[in-house]
Formats: structure tokens, sequence, C-alpha cells
């Protein structure tokens, strides 16, 4: 029986990650090295954490927020390739999504450390902080700035997944980091995979909707998930680096699809940043594909674009 004639096994891989779970589901001829594809999908969500972890000292991204200013630091391939990505992304976003947040992520008690007494307001931009080397691999500061790719990191995580099955020729899989999911191909049976669309609700987990994926991503941002309360405020860990404070665009979640789940996941941050009107306008006039959801009282209001 020839090879393309096989019936098709489904296959599941999951493993620790980025403080949550990754998984990966897949359909391939039978025979499969499931050890060594496990093997690979840990390694390629351990690279990144290592390299672009808040929560760990030693990580390249944590190194590069201790070097001092004017010093250039030889960065790994991958972190370079993100950040080069997340600065392209904060000039195409007029400054809706900014790396360069750090500061006002642990100042709100997201990040490492305790949560301040009061907020550090607007910080230099990383645009405006940062220079990139690509041909020698390296960034050096021009400003002091603290650096946070939690909005951006586990898309990418997410690409790298898929990457690893694709050298494995795998044509058919779902792989994901909590919201953030990456499509291709489709399942044994010719049918789409399908994905649930959570409800932006606090404490607890339910289905706003599903959604069919075939050769995309979605990454979704929302103030459900991590959120904390300020003298009676509660406010998300999205952060508005325009003005410095938490977002409060009137938005409680973003779901971005595209092929890349790394833009995916960037764009939903911006465009949570910047709300229902002026990311309605900006996901248009770049041709994304959207779901913004937005709570008027008890009821939840949903506008798509390009879908």
């Amino acid at each position: 029986m020839s090879t393309e004639h096989r019936p098709l096994q489904r296959y599941n891989f999951n493993g620790a990650t980025m403080g949550t779970r990754y998984s990966a589901v897949l359909y391939a001829s039978a025979g499969l090295d499931q050890a060594a594809i496990a093997a690979d999908l840990q390694r390629a969500v351990d690279q990144v954490d290592q390299q672009m972890s808040t929560w760990k000292p030693e990580s390249d991204l944590m190194q590069l927020n201790a070097a001092a200013c004017g010093k250039w630091l030889g960065v790994p391939r991958e972190l370079l390739w993100v950040l080069s990505t997340a600065l392209r992304i904060g000039e195409e976003s007029a400054g809706a999504f900014d790396i360069g947040v750090g500061a006002l992520v642990n100042a709100c008690g997201f990040g490492p450390q305790p949560a301040a007494r009061a907020l550090p307001g607007r910080q230099t931009s990383a645009r405006a902080a940062l220079e990139i080397d690509p041909g020698n691999l390296r960034v050096r500061k021009h400003a002091p700035v603290t650096l946070d790719l939690n909005g951006i990191a586990k898309g990418f995580a997410v690409d790298q997944l898929a990457r690893c099955l694709d050298r494995y020729g795998v044509q058919s899989y779902l792989v994901g980091i909590d919201g953030e999911m990456r499509a291709c191909g489709v399942k044994a049976d010719g049918s789409d995979w399908c994905v649930a669309l959570e409800k932006p609700s606090k404490g607890r987990r339910e289905v706003l909707g599903t959604l069919e994926l075939s050769n995309t991503s979605i990454a979704t941002s929302g103030d459900y998930r991590h959120w904390r309360e300020r003298e009676g405020t509660v406010f998300s860990h999205t952060m508005d680096p325009c003005i410095g404070v938490p977002s409060i665009s009137g938005l409680t979640s973003v779901s971005v699809l595209c092929t890349s789940c790394m833009y995916a996941d960037a764009w939903a941050t911006a465009l949570m940043v910047l709300g229902l009107e002026r990311g309605t306008r900006l996901a248009k006039s770049h041709g994304l594909s959207v779901i913004f959801v937005a709570r008027k009282g008890d009821e939840l209001h949903e506008v798509t674009v390009g879908l």
C-alpha cells in the first residue's frame, strides 16, 4: 500500500511551558517516532522560555534588561527575530504595542516583582530605546528600558511548535499554548480544525462560540484571565504604553486570525489597547481578521472585521 493511502492515526502531545502547558494534536501515518517528536516539541518551547522569560533571571531577555546602555549584547537569532517583529508592529500600531512596558507590568503586580505603591507612568518606548544589528545578532539600548515579551512570545512559541512538526513532514496538526493556536491542513476526515472561542468571563470557563481553522493561527487578548484590583479599580494585565497605565479601552477581548501566531498575538494586544473604534479602523487598514468583544452592562457586543 502506498504511503499516501495509508490510514492516518491521531497523535497527542503536551507538556509544561511558560507556567502553563502546550498541546499538539496531529494526524500522520503509523510508525511516527513519537519519542523524537515529543522531545523536539518540548525543546522548542523550552528554548523560547529560556530566551524570552521575564521570570527567569538568567534568560537572554533579562540579560538584555540588565545590560548597560550603549553596550552591544549578542542575542540568539530567535530573540532577535521577535524583538525586530515587536518593534515593527509597535510602529504599525502607532505605539499601541510596545514591549518596553516591563516596569509598568511589574508595578501593577503582573511580573516577577512585588507590586509597587505607585505606577511609573509612561516609559521610553522600545522603538526609541533599542537598536538592533541583525547582521551581527546583537542589540543595544540607548535609554533605560525594561522589556516584556509576554504579548508576543507565546505566539512565537506556537509558531515554533508548528515549525517542529513541519520538519517531520506532518501536514495535519493543531498546536497551541492556552488561547494561542495554529492549525495546518485539515483533520483525517477532511474537516477543518474546530476551536472554541472563550467567553470573557472572570473566574469561570465558558464558550462564546467556535471557529473552524485551516492553515491559520488565532490569538486572543482579554481582560478576564489575569487581572488585579487596586484601590477599588479592577484592571487587566494589558498595558497602554501611550499613557503608562493598564488598558481601559472598553474591550473585554480581541481575537486575531492570521498565518503567524506571533503576529496574531502581538496584534491582539495592540487592538485591545486601541479599543473598538480605533482598533477597527487599524484592523481594516492592515487587512486583519479580528473578533472584537465589548461589554455593555451585562451584555457582550461582538464586532468582526475581515471575517
